[in-house]
């Protein structure tokens, strides 16, 4: 068993680390800070100087995460930016969730994401080397520009652009490899007979009889896993500039093999863009983004984790079956799972699941009247999901009976097909004026946007003949279709779906400072949607925000260890696209009560919810305010924040008669944001830095549909008073130790109880166990989550790690916690179960027939706190002088552990859990985040 006791790491280093900086400041030497006020971001259409912003906006430059082994970028991002969570999955091509401020919502979580302008769903689909700078925008005042889209943060993506100068070649390769920790602990095969014929005891049974022939101990965690998983990142980037035109085009591949057989990832991405000054005053440009990624046939760890321990995997006692996959014993669990093994080498390569991504864009923007700028830009955004499957038929073995079986009782092969297609046009016009008269500086920006998606599907599947001439559909791709001689037509489905949706949009966003000492900015929206019902489909959202730059006031000349001081705030009205339904003006129709025409029975056809006209989007009020300080010569940075978020006119949907949605209920969420960071040179070759960052959050739902009113999700409730997706069930007491302890203790109306069951907590004292003694029994929201970096860099040799955690939250442990129905393997702490009294209390007797304790319990919930060595690089900058010779400009060898180790308080490969709005912070053992050593090179020519 795992020792998971190290106490608290996560608390400990984040009281003794405090508080972080922002990612930008990494590695930056003492002259770079004294410049760094003068740093330019990318906000909601268009760009600013830091210091003339009000609000809380997050520079990561792309060297942060062009190095780093994952295919999706923001992966990256995990423990670099104060107020951003994200869970990651270290399955191929999944994503991540990703948080900004909490949840404030019951419908979708994740931010908008900006990729050169156009608005996506995510940004898998970028080469991590291709990117220029992320901004993480969390802050009324920044995101007010983004309307009905920006109540749940932004992410701005730049990718790179060509520069004026020398023709420049980029190469850049790594390759690494996996290896899975904190495996989950189940019991062997020893363990599991010994639990398992205690569960027929409790029974009255006599013990199981075939344990002579299952006498095996598998591991099947360790049978399906794939040892040292390859993954590799190859890109060439390409890049010439002049004053009048600079081209930049990039091409990459990436190859990831999963934690488990055959699950191969590979993809393509190519980046192009072209910048051209035609004249002082006029220019253009055109970009495009695309990717092509062979998406793996993705498995998962339930069925190992479950498959009894007891049965080797293949049949091999000699005879007619010699060679073939056993079959889980008839009487422990082979009707609820089939043989692991068999599942992943059976249909290995089965599946062929394609991606094509392709983002086109351009602009021409000119200047006029000598403060006027003008910009028209396009966007093209499509991607394609499409997949063809195929269902084999074999053999496997019956132990008990010495036959064989179809795995699965499938008898006759199938195929399936499935495309979604989406298809997004976007346009903005934008009008800004620029000006400096005496000591005011003023910026305005209006424009008009419009965004035009169409959504289709298709899938479909068929069954082979029976008894045709052909036989069997051939595993074999070329026959993988709907349509082919194979097939048997009156087994065939299809289904489609389809939806289009169009918004508008006008903006206009003021930034304001004098004497570069007051600064104001002002933004304002109104959106347009489809999705509303006709006659309110606009809506209105807006913020202001204020700065003082203290330092700049003449009563500071002589306080010399303070460089800058700014105070600031913000307040805004931001809207949630929170789209359930794609047309809530136009329902769709279901069967309603049944007429009888010429003696027939035919369903009416009904609307499937009444129309609600005054429907509209959410809306968050969100403030904040907070300080921003550098001292001691810049190489001290600090910042502190309070934020507060809160959710009115939540969208939802009231199911009855007559079923209808509405804006009801409020969530809020608030609390603290702490960045800070010292960066120094203390020789002429020898610099180092340290950075971090520290977030509280809190989440409450301040409003429901009505009062009294729970929205069930799973074993997470939506309640007024409580955290937004808290886990709900008994509180345990401890274990009834004898029949005397179940006589003085509340009758249970829930199952049978017997001695060595648990005894839950009477809530309501009405003298009885009954559901209305279910209670919040967790939190899935952390109180803090924390971050800190630290590096060096020594005539070229440097060094950098990451480190992050989360404190506070708790995890519901959604397997292993018995069943009763189906005998599946055991958490190995079912080993310290209760025999009789005083043997424990905590752990359970094996069995409950009742179900008893098998209901949501604190039992199921496991503290979610963890501590993790996120990443670890160790390298060699190459002097110039030495690589001349080569051709080279620049030359960079690294070293990298990604996942180093994580110090955890969970049975399950790891202790992150996202999910839904709702329904979050679970722990069904999960996917492994493996842990990748990988070495790789930068060269440039």
């Amino acid at each position: 068993m795992k020792n998971r006791n190290l106490k608290y790491p996560c608390l400990i280093a984040a009281l003794y680390f405090g508080i972080n900086v922002s990612a930008q400041e990494t590695r930056k030497d003492t002259a770079t800070k004294e410049t760094q006020i003068e740093e330019v971001v990318v906000i909601g259409y268009g760009t600013a100087k830091k210091r003339d912003l009000t609000g809380s906006i997050v520079k990561v430059k792309g060297e942060e995460v062009n190095d780093k082994p994952a295919s999706n970028p923001i992966n990256s991002l995990q423990g670099k930016v104060a107020g951003l969570s994200i869970v990651n999955s270290g399955q191929p091509g999944s994503q991540a969730d990703v948080r900004i401020r909490g949840t404030v919502t019951i419908g979708q979580t994740q931010p908008v994401y900006i990729v050169d302008g156009v608005f996506a769903s995510n940004i898998d689909f970028l080469n991590p080397a291709d990117i220029e700078s992320i901004e993480v925008l969390k802050d009324p005042s920044s995101l007010a520009i983004f309307g009905s889209r920006g109540a749940n943060g932004a992410i701005i993506v730049t990718t790179k652009r060509g520069k004026s100068g020398r023709t420049s070649v980029n190469l850049t390769s790594s390759l690494g490899v996996k290896s899975l920790d904190n495996k989950p602990d189940i019991t062997n095969g020893e363990q599991f007979r010994t639990l398992y014929n205690e569960d027929l005891a409790y029974q009255g049974l006599p013990a199981y009889s075939k344990f002579g022939l299952f006498n095996a101990d598998t591991n099947w965690l360790n049978e399906i896993s794939k040892k040292n998983g390859i993954l590799s990142q190859h890109n060439v980037t390409i890049s010439n500039g002049s004053e009048k035109n600079r081209v930049s085009f990039s091409f990459g591949y990436q190859t990831e093999e999963g934690s488990i057989k055959y699950e191969d990832y590979s993809r393509l991405t190519m980046k192009f863009n072209d910048d051209l000054k035609i004249t002082d005053h006029l220019r253009a440009g055109f970009g495009m983004t695309s990717s092509y990624g062979k998406l793996p046939q993705l498995r998962g760890f339930g069925g190992a984790l479950n498959a009894t321990p007891v049965v080797s995997p293949i049949n091999m006692v000699a005879g007619d079956f010699y060679g073939l996959y056993n079959s889980l014993p008839q009487d422990i669990g082979a009707a609820q799972i089939g043989n692991p093994l068999a599942l992943v080498e059976g249909f290995k390569n089965t599946q062929i699941n394609r991606n094509l991504q392709f983002n086109p864009n351009m602009y021409i923007e000119f200047d006029f009247f000598k403060n006027f700028t003008f910009r028209s830009s396009y966007f093209v955004n499509y991607s394609t999901n499409n997949g063809r499957g195929y269902t084999p038929i074999f053999n496997i073995y019956i132990p008990e009976t010495n036959t064989a079986a179809f795995y699965s009782g499938n008898s006759r092969t199938s195929v399936s097909q499935f495309e979604n297609r989406n298809i997004e046009f976007q346009q903005n016009q934008l009008l800004t004026y620029k000006n400096k008269f005496g000591l005011h500086d003023l910026t305005v920006m209006v424009g008009f946007e419009t965004s035009n998606l169409d959504f289709n599907s298709m899938s479909g599947g068929a069954k082979a003949k029976i008894g045709g001439a052909l036989g069997q559909i051939p595993n074999n791709p070329r026959f993988w279709y709907l349509d082919n001689d194979f097939i048997d037509d009156t087994t065939k489905t299809v289904n489609t779906a389809q939806f289009g949706k169009r918004s508008t949009g006008y903006l206009g966003r003021v930034l304001y400072n004098y004497a570069n000492k007051y600064i104001l900015n002002a933004s304002l929206r109104r959106d347009g949607s489809s999705v509303l019902s006709p006659g309110n489909r606009f809506d209105t959202f807006w913020a202001v925000g204020g700065a003082w730059d203290v330092s700049k006031e003449s009563f500071m000349n002589n306080v010399s260890f303070i460089n800058t001081l700014k105070l600031k705030g913000s307040y805004g009205d931001l809207g949630n696209q929170n789209a359930i339904y794609n047309y809530f003006g136009y329902p769709y129709y279901v069967a309603g009560a049944t007429g009888i025409f010429g003696g027939g029975a035919y369903p009416a056809l009904e609307p499937a919810f009444v129309v609600n006209p005054d429907l509209k989007w959410e809306h968050l009020k969100s403030y904040e305010f907070g300080i921003e300080a550098s001292v001691l010569k810049r190489r001290l940075s600090l910042e502190a924040t309070y934020y507060n978020k809160k959710t009115d006119g939540l969208l939802d949907r009231v199911n009855g008669i007559n079923s209808f949605y509405l804006n009801s209920g409020a969530i809020e969420a608030k609390g603290f944001e702490f960045t800070a960071g010292w960066n120094d040179r203390i020789a002429e070759n020898f610099t180092y830095y340290f950075n971090g960052n520290l977030t509280t959050t809190k989440t409450l739902v301040n409003q429901t549909l009505e009062d009294g009113y729970i929205g069930y999700y799973g074993s997470s409730i939506y309640q007024q008073g409580s955290p937004i997706g808290s886990f709900f069930g008994y509180e345990v007491e401890g274990i009834f130790q004898s029949y005397a302890d179940i006589l003085g203790h509340a009758a249970s109306t829930i199952g049978d109880v017997a001695p060595g069951d648990f005894k839950y907590r009477d809530i309501n004292g009405d003298g009885k166990i009954s559901a209305a003694d279910r209670t919040v029994i967790g939190n899935p929201t952390p109180d803090f989550t924390y971050g800190f970096s630290l590096g060096g860099d020594y005539k070229g040799w440097f060094l950098n790690a990451d480190f992050y955690g989360v404190y506070g939250n708790e995890v519901f442990r959604s397997w292993g916690n018995g069943n009763t129905f189906a005998p599946f393997n055991y958490r190995e702490e079912r080993m310290d179960r209760w025999t009789g009294a005083g043997t424990s209390n905590w752990e359970p007797r094996s069995f409950s027939g009742s179900g008893y304790n098998q209901q949501a319990s604190t039992y199921m919930i496991e503290d979610g706190s963890f501590f993790r060595i996120r990443n670890v690089q160790m390298g060699y900058n190459f002097n110039r002088d030495l690589i001349s010779g080569l051709k080279l400009t620049a030359l960079k060898l690294y070293v990298n552990v990604q996942n180093l180790k994580t110090w955890d308080h969970v049975n399950g490969f790891t202790p992150e859990g996202g999910g839904g709005a709702v329904q979050f912070g679970y722990n069904g053992s999960g996917y492994p985040n493996p842990r990748i050593s990988s070495v790789g090179i930068n060269a440039t020519f």
